[in-house]
């Protein structure tokens, strides 16, 4: 017989670990990189940027265009970096509390 009382236990621990999760998302962070090293970027579980550190080299008039090109690549590729840390942290607090639904892709609960 179906446990409807079990499966509403289920899912108010599955919310409340959720809850948890996302708070602690601030403190996650990943770094991005373009130009070989010369533009870094570091964001955090919550998607914002933290920092940008920039090569001095890069710091002329005539590179402007190439920066501001470099700094978005570092941006998304940090982005992207943080988009698996993000997932990886919300998988592991529903661990054993959000059943594997073969076919049914919760992932995009978390984003």
């Amino acid at each position: 017989m179906f446990d409807i009382m079990g499966m509403m236990g289920k899912i108010k621990e599955a919310q409340s670990k959720i809850k948890d999760a996302q708070e602690k998302l601030v403190h996650l962070t990943a770094e991005g990189e373009s130009g070989a090293g010369l533009v870094k970027v570091t964001v955090n579980g919550n998607r914002k940027v933290l920092k940008i550190d920039i090569d001095e080299s890069l710091l002329t008039p005539n590179d402007k265009e190439m920066l501001s090109d470099l700094v978005v690549a570092a941006t998304n590729i940090a982005m992207d970096a943080i988009e698996v840390k993000i997932k990886a942290a919300m998988k592991s607090a529903t661990d054993g509390v959000i059943p594997n639904i073969p076919g049914m892709d919760l992932g995009g609960m978390f984003g």
